[in-house]
């Protein structure tokens, strides 16, 4: 194959790379990289006598993946040991799409099937780097263990394992929720008594044990707030940004925007809703991170 149909077919498989690459990594910049880095590696390898391309490139992709999580535990080890940082406190990169709500048909249960998909970004961190990569690459883009065993190093019977272990930790980190319908009542009744400033109704929706992480990003200490009154008297402060905040999907799951006149991307917010309260919420605002949806947050 000459390097110009590479490059060609590259391209093709570019957004499907990248996928792989954040449902390993959970990061858009990082999956970015990864792709970067997978490209220069098949240019350089070449692809003569390659049969299955698009395969190929997704192990090349999946092993650069796996050595920038080893990479990201190492540091991440590291802070804990000087207290620099903690890796819990990082709010997941996310996707957002529009919140609407369309029928049931085949087109929209394999749009909600790929939303589930990137909702468990959300969950991945539980996993070991060979058990993200193992899992994912496996389970969610079905390559075959036989694959993915020489990518993390193990024979395929461990790499099953791997994998195996994964999808325990997934099922047991997942927070279980109420159905989307209802998570869509909560998040909606969330924004309209912060647009109207109505604190009591707000209070209402919020469960007693209610936890919100705010992400500012790297050199910002982040914020917890716990209990219903103490995150509600948080929210209340933030009243006046409610008329610049919509509803979209984050993740996969009914959140909230805020974007500013002039496009930017202030804030995103990502919902738990458990016995129709919200449980839990994950606040973004880096601007760094949040930079990339300025000026093409989805309509709802």
């Amino acid at each position: 194959m000459t390097a110009d149909l590479l490059a060609e077919q590259f391209e093709t498989y570019r957004p499907h790379l990248r996928t792989v690459a954040y449902r390993v990594l959970g990061s858009g910049a990082d999956a970015d990289d990864a792709v970067q880095e997978a490209w220069v590696r098949a240019h350089g390898a070449g692809a003569d006598g390659v049969e299955n391309l698009g395969g190929w490139l997704t192990t090349i992709v999946g092993r650069v993946a796996l050595n920038l999580l080893r990479a990201r535990t190492s540091r991440r080890e590291t802070a804990w040991a000087t207290g620099e940082e903690r890796w819990g406190d990082r709010v997941p990169d996310p996707v957002l799409a529009a919140d609407v709500v369309a029928p049931a048909g085949p087109e929209q249960r394999a749009v909600t099937s790929d939303e589930l998909a990137d909702a468990l970004v959300v969950v991945l961190d539980a996993l070991t780097p060979a058990e993200r990569v193992a899992f994912v690459l496996h389970d969610q883009f079905s390559v075959p263990f036989e694959d993915v065993a020489p990518i993390v190093g193990e024979s395929v019977a461990a790499t099953r394992q791997l994998a195996s272990r994964a999808r325990r930790k997934v099922r047991d980190a997942t927070p279980q929720q109420d159905d989307l319908a209802r998570r869509r009542e909560v998040v909606a009744a969330y924004l309209a008594a912060s647009q109207a400033g109505d604190f009591d109704a707000l209070l209402a929706l919020l469960d007693p044990e209610v936890v919100v992480r705010v992400d500012y990003g790297p050199g910002a200490a982040a914020r917890w707030v716990r209990g219903a009154r103490a995150v509600a008297d948080q929210a209340a402060l933030h009243f006046g940004t409610a008329a610049f905040s919509r509803r979209v999907l984050v993740n996969g799951s009914p959140g909230l925007v805020t974007v500013l006149d002039d496009g930017s991307v202030f804030s995103v917010l990502a919902f738990s809703v458990r016995d129709g309260r919200v449980s839990g919420i994950d606040i973004l605002s880096d601007r760094d991170r949040l930079r990339v949806h300025d000026g093409s947050v989805p309509q709802d």
